[in-house]
């Protein structure tokens, strides 16, 4: 347990994993508590986010679990009364809500293209508006919103829907960073790579090795030039890093966790 964020009270969506194991969400939920915040777990999953709060809890953590569906408003509007309510403040808002489904612009359904801007970048516009007021009242706050490479690279698979949310995601999140600026209030983005979690498995193995995971991961492996694919825990302590009063210089950015892929990409 360390205090890099002690004292703080952090909001984070997409809290529950999609799958066993690790995702970015739930990795960067329970990091923050181990640093010291209380934590507000969002999730659509009930059953996903109470296991990330019964980690937090086990470990000595504190933490709110609110089932939300972060793509409509008077439930995003909800939380944060909630979470301001419980606790007075919010210090971070991390945005990790994200799907992927693929298909080019011709391949690709109009109604998989709504689902996917509706998830990945429309619920991030949610929770900024309804946090930004309160950072604001405070004249301080944190936003560490979820991107991707996706989002400046074309990677050989076409999900057109999730790379043009993901670089959504970038300019919506400088946006908030010039305009807040001057109040106290720093907005960056990650943009993970090629990373291993519970989300990639579904939407993206028939699309890589036929349905074969195994080979999936080994190909995946192959594409980044350290030769493995990153963790959760890899954006977790991206995340945990631009959430602290460590970074208190830096807005605007977009940290790239990628094992040096986008350098030759």
């Amino acid at each position: 347990m360390g205090d890099r964020l002690a004292g703080k009270v952090a909001l984070v969506t997409g809290a529950g994993s999609s799958g066993p194991g690790w995702g970015n969400g739930k990795a960067t939920a329970v990091l923050f508590a181990r640093e010291g915040a209380r934590v507000c777990l969002v999730d659509v999953n009930r059953d996903a986010v109470e296991e990330t709060a019964e980690i937090v809890r086990e470990e000595g953590g504190e933490c709110l679990v609110e089932q939300v569906d972060v793509t409509d408003a008077e439930q995003v509007a909800g939380v944060v009364e909630t979470c301001t309510g419980t606790w007075g403040t919010i210090d971070i808002l991390h945005n990790n809500v994200g799907i992927l489904e693929v298909g080019g612009p011709v391949e690709a359904s109009l109604e998989s293209w709504e689902r996917v801007v509706s998830v990945n970048l429309t619920s991030m516009f949610l929770t900024c508006k309804y946090v930004l007021p309160v950072m604001e009242a405070q004249g301080s706050g944190a936003i560490v919103n979820i991107s991707s490479i996706t989002g400046i690279r074309y990677l050989g698979i076409p999900y057109v829907s999730y790379s043009a949310t993901k670089g959504g995601v970038l300019q919506l999140t400088q946006s908030i960073a010039l305009e807040y600026a001057e109040r106290g209030i720093r907005a960056n983005s990650i943009l993970p790579g090629l990373m291993n979690t519970p989300m990639i498995v579904e939407p993206l193995k028939e699309a890589y090795a036929g349905g074969d995971i195994d080979k999936m991961i080994e190909m995946r492996d192959s594409q980044v030039p350290m030769k493995t694919m990153g963790t959760a825990w890899d954006v977790a302590h991206a995340a945990l890093f631009l959430a602290s009063d460590e970074a208190r210089y830096i807005t605007g950015a977009e940290l790239v966790v990628d094992g040096g892929l986008t350098c030759r990409a």
